[in-house]
């Protein structure tokens, strides 16, 4: 409890749409709104995806840029500003790896299971994970299963990932029935993991803030939004990200734990 609990908001995601719930943001200008929303509820971290105009997931590195300048504008450097290079069944890595090379961000997820494909090879995948070190990109790696987690200390044990500070997802019921989460899908991700570097989750369903809170008292971080939950604790539909956001803070207060600010971040991981 004496490392401050980082919470990230993840508000949008790659596919769902206003239709589903009015607060979710999908413009420049919604997402900056949103960031100062989220900041003032307690997030100090922002999962950031673009849309195209008609709502379609995208990544292109002038979009990420302006979206990032538009939150910039709202809450300064408040927040650490984390792009996304998820393909959606899209993109393929070298367009993936390419938009973050081009719009060379702050932060950046990647999908450990998207860049190991057949198409790209060890030098590549080396060269990429080099590349985010030498730019002082800080990374999140997403990892959605045991077997990820199993790949990924391959790839460190064997230099093809270099070591870094590299901070680490675990996606819980990322494929169960109605991809719906529970706190005991942390158990695997934990048994299985070497704790080399710091960790969160992310969570599916009405269950996120419960999956939440169990990550923060066993010592690892949270990303909770309308990308993966609409729902409070209660079963209520959120009025908005910050909604969400706000029950982890008064979870993290519970546990007699400081919330995380995005200087603390940057300190740890940049």
């Amino acid at each position: 409890m004496d490392t401050p609990l980082i919470v990230t908001v993840a508000p949008n995601g790659a596919y769902k749409l206003p239709a589903q719930h009015p607060a979710l943001p999908i413009t420049a200008d919604t997402l900056a709104d949103t960031a100062k929303a989220c900041l003032d509820a307690g997030a100090a971290m922002l999962h950031m995806h673009v849309r195209h105009p008609d709502g379609r997931h995208l990544l292109d590195a002038h979009a990420y840029q302006q979206a990032t300048a538009a939150v910039r504008r709202a809450v300064g450097r408040q927040l650490v500003v984390q792009i996304t290079t998820e393909a959606a069944q899209v993109y393929q890595p070298p367009h993936q790896m390419a938009v973050v090379r081009e719009a060379r961000p702050e932060a950046v997820s990647v999908g450990l299971r998207e860049l190991l494909q057949p198409g790209v090879s060890e030098q590549e995948l080396h060269g990429f994970f080099q590349w985010l070190v030498d730019n002082d990109v800080m990374t999140q790696v997403i990892l959605y299963d045991t077997v990820d987690v199993a790949h990924w200390q391959r790839l460190r044990a064997s230099g093809v990932i270099p070591e870094a500070p590299w901070f680490v997802l675990f996606v819980l019921g990322r494929y169960s029935a109605g991809q719906t989460s529970s706190p005991n899908d942390l158990l695997p991700f934990l048994a299985a993991d070497d704790g080399a570097y710091p960790w969160a989750m992310c969570a599916f369903g009405p269950q996120e803030n419960a999956c939440a809170i169990a990550a923060a008292a066993l010592g690892g971080h949270v990303r909770v939004g309308f990308e993966n939950n609409l729902y409070l604790k209660d079963g209520q539909v959120a009025a908005d990200n910050a909604a969400l956001v706000h029950q982890v803070a008064q979870g993290a207060q519970v546990l007699g734990q400081r919330l995380a600010s995005a200087d603390d971040i940057r300190a740890r991981f940049l």
